[in-house]
Protein backbone atom coordinates (compact mmCIF):
# COMPACT_ATOMS: atom_id res chain seq x y z
CA UNK A 1 0.00 0.00 0.00
CA UNK A 2 3.03 2.28 0.61
CA UNK A 3 4.32 1.74 -2.89
CA UNK A 4 0.69 2.26 -4.24
CA UNK A 5 1.02 5.97 -2.39
CA UNK A 6 4.02 6.98 -3.92
CA UNK A 7 2.75 5.64 -7.00
CA UNK A 8 0.06 8.01 -6.79
CA UNK A 9 2.18 11.27 -5.63
CA UNK A 10 4.72 10.83 -8.51
CA UNK A 11 1.93 10.94 -11.09
CA UNK A 12 0.18 13.52 -9.16
CA UNK A 13 3.83 15.56 -9.12
CA UNK A 14 3.86 14.97 -12.76
CA UNK A 15 0.46 15.94 -13.64
CA UNK A 16 1.22 19.31 -11.67
CA UNK A 17 4.64 19.67 -13.33
CA UNK A 18 3.08 19.32 -17.18
CA UNK A 19 0.30 22.04 -15.72
CA UNK A 20 2.97 24.06 -14.47
CA UNK A 21 4.35 23.89 -17.89
CA UNK A 22 1.55 24.79 -19.82
CA UNK A 23 1.32 27.66 -18.07
CA UNK A 24 5.00 28.97 -18.49
CA UNK A 25 4.34 28.31 -22.26
CA UNK A 26 1.52 30.86 -22.12
CA UNK A 27 3.51 33.07 -20.40
CA UNK A 28 5.93 32.96 -22.96
CA UNK A 29 3.86 33.84 -25.52
CA UNK A 30 2.68 36.65 -24.05
CA UNK A 31 6.38 38.19 -23.48
CA UNK A 32 6.98 37.19 -27.72
CA UNK A 33 4.36 39.67 -28.71
CA UNK A 34 5.75 42.40 -30.35
CA UNK A 35 5.17 46.27 -29.40
CA UNK A 36 3.86 48.65 -32.64
CA UNK A 37 7.68 49.97 -32.93
CA UNK A 38 9.01 46.38 -32.93
CA UNK A 39 6.77 45.94 -36.08
CA UNK A 40 7.76 48.96 -37.92
CA UNK A 41 11.38 48.37 -37.04
CA UNK A 42 11.25 45.41 -38.74
CA UNK A 43 9.22 46.36 -41.39
CA UNK A 44 11.64 48.95 -41.96
CA UNK A 45 14.47 46.72 -41.96
CA UNK A 46 12.69 44.20 -43.98
CA UNK A 47 12.26 47.40 -46.87
CA UNK A 48 15.97 48.25 -46.01
CA UNK A 49 17.07 44.69 -47.55
CA UNK A 50 14.76 44.71 -50.30
CA UNK A 51 12.39 42.78 -48.54
CA UNK A 52 8.83 43.70 -49.26
CA UNK A 53 6.60 41.36 -48.90
CA UNK A 54 7.78 40.82 -45.46
CA UNK A 55 7.93 44.31 -44.89
CA UNK A 56 4.08 45.08 -46.24
CA UNK A 57 3.24 42.42 -43.90
CA UNK A 58 5.12 43.63 -40.52
CA UNK A 59 3.62 47.52 -41.36
CA UNK A 60 0.28 46.12 -41.79
CA UNK A 61 0.54 44.15 -38.01
CA UNK A 62 1.41 47.80 -36.64
CA UNK A 63 -1.23 49.09 -38.44
CA UNK A 64 -3.69 45.99 -36.46
CA UNK A 65 -2.59 48.02 -32.87
CA UNK A 66 -2.62 51.39 -34.00
CA UNK A 67 -4.66 52.17 -37.33
CA UNK A 68 -3.52 55.90 -37.04
CA UNK A 69 -0.01 55.51 -36.68
CA UNK A 70 0.60 57.58 -39.84
CA UNK A 71 4.65 56.73 -40.22
CA UNK A 72 3.31 52.85 -41.15
CA UNK A 73 0.73 53.96 -43.41
CA UNK A 74 2.95 56.11 -45.36
CA UNK A 75 6.03 53.42 -45.10
CA UNK A 76 3.28 50.66 -46.32
CA UNK A 77 2.59 52.88 -49.48
CA UNK A 78 6.29 53.35 -50.59
CA UNK A 79 6.49 49.38 -50.27
CA UNK A 80 3.39 49.10 -52.97
CA UNK A 81 4.87 52.05 -55.00
CA UNK A 82 8.26 49.84 -55.06
CA UNK A 83 6.18 46.65 -55.65
CA UNK A 84 4.49 48.55 -58.58
CA UNK A 85 0.88 48.48 -56.89
CA UNK A 86 -0.08 51.98 -57.66
CA UNK A 87 -3.54 51.64 -56.60
CA UNK A 88 -2.45 50.45 -52.67
CA UNK A 89 0.19 52.84 -52.97
CA UNK A 90 -2.37 55.67 -53.38
CA UNK A 91 -5.01 54.71 -50.57
CA UNK A 92 -2.17 54.40 -48.19
CA UNK A 93 -0.74 58.73 -48.62
CA UNK A 94 -4.42 59.23 -48.67
CA UNK A 95 -4.92 57.48 -44.99
CA UNK A 96 -2.30 59.41 -44.17
CA UNK A 97 -4.13 62.78 -45.00
CA UNK A 98 -7.20 62.10 -43.88
CA UNK A 99 -5.39 61.49 -39.87
CA UNK A 100 -2.46 64.14 -40.27
CA UNK A 101 -4.30 66.99 -43.71
CA UNK A 102 -0.85 68.76 -43.01
CA UNK A 103 1.67 65.63 -43.59
CA UNK A 104 4.02 67.42 -46.24
CA UNK A 105 5.83 63.93 -47.16
CA UNK A 106 2.15 62.22 -47.64
CA UNK A 107 0.89 64.91 -49.94
CA UNK A 108 4.45 65.07 -51.81
CA UNK A 109 4.56 61.38 -52.11
CA UNK A 110 0.85 61.08 -53.59
CA UNK A 111 1.78 63.68 -56.37
CA UNK A 112 4.95 61.62 -57.31
CA UNK A 113 2.39 58.62 -57.79
CA UNK A 114 0.05 60.63 -59.34
CA UNK A 115 2.93 61.94 -61.80
CA UNK A 116 4.36 58.11 -62.55
CA UNK A 117 0.52 57.25 -63.49
CA UNK A 118 0.15 60.12 -65.82
CA UNK A 119 -2.51 62.24 -63.62
CA UNK A 120 -0.41 65.42 -64.17
CA UNK A 121 -3.24 67.96 -62.98
CA UNK A 122 -3.62 65.64 -59.59
CA UNK A 123 0.34 65.33 -59.05
CA UNK A 124 0.70 69.51 -59.48
CA UNK A 125 -2.66 70.15 -57.26
CA UNK A 126 -0.72 67.78 -54.33
CA UNK A 127 2.78 69.06 -54.95
CA UNK A 128 1.18 72.50 -53.98
CA UNK A 129 -0.55 71.13 -51.34
CA UNK A 130 2.67 69.95 -50.09
CA UNK A 131 4.32 73.50 -50.31
CA UNK A 132 1.62 74.97 -48.85
CA UNK A 133 2.46 73.20 -45.63
CA UNK A 134 6.23 73.59 -46.07
CA UNK A 135 7.42 76.01 -48.52
CA UNK A 136 11.06 75.07 -48.71
CA UNK A 137 10.09 71.67 -49.64
CA UNK A 138 12.76 71.68 -52.90
CA UNK A 139 11.42 68.08 -54.42
CA UNK A 140 7.66 69.00 -54.62
CA UNK A 141 9.24 72.76 -56.07
CA UNK A 142 11.33 70.76 -58.39
CA UNK A 143 7.98 68.37 -59.74
CA UNK A 144 6.13 71.34 -60.21
CA UNK A 145 9.04 72.96 -62.53
CA UNK A 146 8.87 69.27 -64.17
CA UNK A 147 5.43 69.19 -64.88
CA UNK A 148 5.28 72.78 -66.20
CA UNK A 149 8.27 71.80 -68.33
CA UNK A 150 6.48 69.31 -70.01
CA UNK A 151 3.38 71.50 -70.37
CA UNK A 152 6.22 73.78 -72.59
CA UNK A 153 5.41 76.65 -69.45
CA UNK A 154 9.15 77.24 -69.77
CA UNK A 155 9.39 80.50 -67.21
CA UNK A 156 7.03 78.75 -64.86
CA UNK A 157 9.68 75.75 -64.45
CA UNK A 158 12.45 78.14 -64.46
CA UNK A 159 10.70 79.83 -61.21
CA UNK A 160 10.33 76.54 -59.73
CA UNK A 161 13.54 75.73 -60.18
CA UNK A 162 15.42 78.56 -59.24
CA UNK A 163 13.21 78.00 -56.35
CA UNK A 164 14.84 74.94 -55.77
CA UNK A 165 18.32 76.00 -55.88
CA UNK A 166 18.01 79.12 -53.59
CA UNK A 167 16.72 77.05 -51.21
CA UNK A 168 19.41 74.08 -51.69
CA UNK A 169 22.44 75.46 -54.00
CA UNK A 170 24.19 71.97 -53.73
CA UNK A 171 21.29 70.29 -54.69
CA UNK A 172 22.27 68.80 -58.71
CA UNK A 173 19.41 67.82 -60.58
CA UNK A 174 17.80 71.42 -59.99
CA UNK A 175 20.87 73.10 -62.07
CA UNK A 176 20.41 70.61 -64.31
CA UNK A 177 16.98 71.38 -64.77
CA UNK A 178 17.68 75.08 -65.16
CA UNK A 179 20.63 73.95 -67.63
CA UNK A 180 17.84 71.94 -69.96
CA UNK A 181 15.23 74.91 -69.78
CA UNK A 182 18.11 77.24 -71.08
CA UNK A 183 18.67 75.41 -73.28
CA UNK A 184 15.44 74.82 -74.98
CA UNK A 185 15.61 78.46 -74.81
CA UNK A 186 18.56 78.65 -77.09
CA UNK A 187 20.52 79.91 -74.21
CA UNK A 188 23.68 77.78 -75.02
CA UNK A 189 26.76 79.04 -72.79
CA UNK A 190 24.07 79.53 -69.75
CA UNK A 191 23.12 75.87 -70.48
CA UNK A 192 26.70 75.08 -70.40
CA UNK A 193 27.12 76.74 -67.13
CA UNK A 194 24.52 75.36 -65.56
CA UNK A 195 24.97 71.71 -66.66
CA UNK A 196 28.74 71.97 -65.33
CA UNK A 197 27.34 73.23 -61.86
CA UNK A 198 25.60 70.35 -61.97
CA UNK A 199 28.52 68.05 -62.42
CA UNK A 200 30.95 70.25 -59.80
CA UNK A 201 28.29 69.10 -57.01
CA UNK A 202 27.86 65.61 -58.30
CA UNK A 203 30.98 64.21 -60.96
CA UNK A 204 28.89 61.17 -61.56
CA UNK A 205 25.86 62.78 -63.31
CA UNK A 206 26.02 60.61 -66.32
CA UNK A 207 22.71 62.55 -67.75
CA UNK A 208 24.65 65.81 -67.13
CA UNK A 209 27.85 64.69 -69.05
CA UNK A 210 25.89 63.10 -71.88
CA UNK A 211 23.91 66.55 -72.73
CA UNK A 212 27.09 68.38 -72.69
CA UNK A 213 28.22 66.15 -75.51
CA UNK A 214 25.22 66.80 -77.53
CA UNK A 215 26.51 70.95 -77.03
CA UNK A 216 29.72 70.20 -78.05
CA UNK A 217 29.21 68.57 -80.78
CA UNK A 218 26.92 71.12 -81.56
CA UNK A 219 29.67 73.97 -81.38
CA UNK A 220 32.16 72.01 -82.78
CA UNK A 221 34.44 71.47 -79.74
CA UNK A 222 34.56 67.73 -80.79
CA UNK A 223 37.12 66.63 -78.38
CA UNK A 224 35.23 67.86 -75.39
CA UNK A 225 32.32 66.31 -76.63
CA UNK A 226 34.25 62.85 -76.88
CA UNK A 227 35.46 63.10 -73.09
CA UNK A 228 31.52 63.87 -72.34
CA UNK A 229 30.28 61.25 -73.87
CA UNK A 230 32.72 58.47 -72.69
CA UNK A 231 32.06 59.52 -69.10
CA UNK A 232 28.40 58.92 -69.87
CA UNK A 233 28.92 55.63 -71.24
CA UNK A 234 30.84 54.41 -68.22
CA UNK A 235 28.71 55.97 -65.68
CA UNK A 236 25.88 53.86 -67.12
CA UNK A 237 23.91 56.18 -69.69
CA UNK A 238 22.12 54.12 -71.96
CA UNK A 239 23.78 56.56 -75.31
CA UNK A 240 22.13 56.96 -79.19
CA UNK A 241 24.12 54.59 -81.41
CA UNK A 242 23.87 57.14 -83.87
CA UNK A 243 25.53 59.54 -81.78
CA UNK A 244 28.34 57.00 -81.26
CA UNK A 245 28.48 57.19 -85.19
CA UNK A 246 28.83 60.96 -85.46
CA UNK A 247 31.77 61.22 -83.06
CA UNK A 248 33.44 58.16 -84.56
CA UNK A 249 35.67 60.18 -86.82
CA UNK A 250 36.95 62.40 -84.23
CA UNK A 251 38.35 59.86 -82.11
Amino acid sequence: MKTAGKNVCIILILIFSVISCAGGGKTEKKEKALSIEEHFQLAFQAAERGNLDEAATEYKKALKLDSKHVKAHLNLGIVYGRQGKSKQEISEYKKVIRIDPKFAQAHYNLGVAYYEKGDLKSAFSEFQKALQINANYVEAHNNLGNIYFRRGKLDEALAEYTKVVETKPDYAKGHFNIASVDRQKGKTEEAIASFEKALEINPKYAEAHYQLAFIYYEKKDFKRSLQHFDLAGKLGMVVDPKFSELLKPYR
